[in-house]
């Protein structure tokens, strides 16, 4: 389950990253868990879209940078699984000074 919300969290940032913009994934061992960020420099999600990502029945789809399409669930699974783990995911706009979203859990 974790290698999918990883590859999930890679892909969108791909997928929303217009060519040769920036992708950074950093690691964080803590006591008692794995801190996993994407930083990107891609299009973003307006604050309004940005505080329903993970809501479940609230499907969030729009086109990536190469108008690739998507279907509004792989964030949604994400935070299941993450949860299933014990985890927590969320979203964010310029961590940072980075311009982009921030994913952890």
């Amino acid at each position: 389950m974790i290698q999918a919300v990883i590859r999930n969290l890679l892909s969108n940032a791909i997928k929303f990253t217009p060519n040769n913009g920036i992708i950074k994934l950093t690691t964080q061992t803590r006591a008692n868990d794995v801190l996993f960020s994407v930083f990107d420099n891609g299009v973003g999600v307006d604050e309004i879209q940005l505080g329903n990502l993970f809501k479940d029945g609230n499907y969030y789809s729009k086109k990536g940078t190469n108008n690739e399409g998507g279907t509004g669930l792989g964030l949604i699974l994400c935070k299941e699984f993450i949860e299933k783990h014990g985890g927590k995911i969320w979203a964010q706009h310029k961590s940072n000074k980075e311009t982009g979203k921030k994913k952890e859990f």
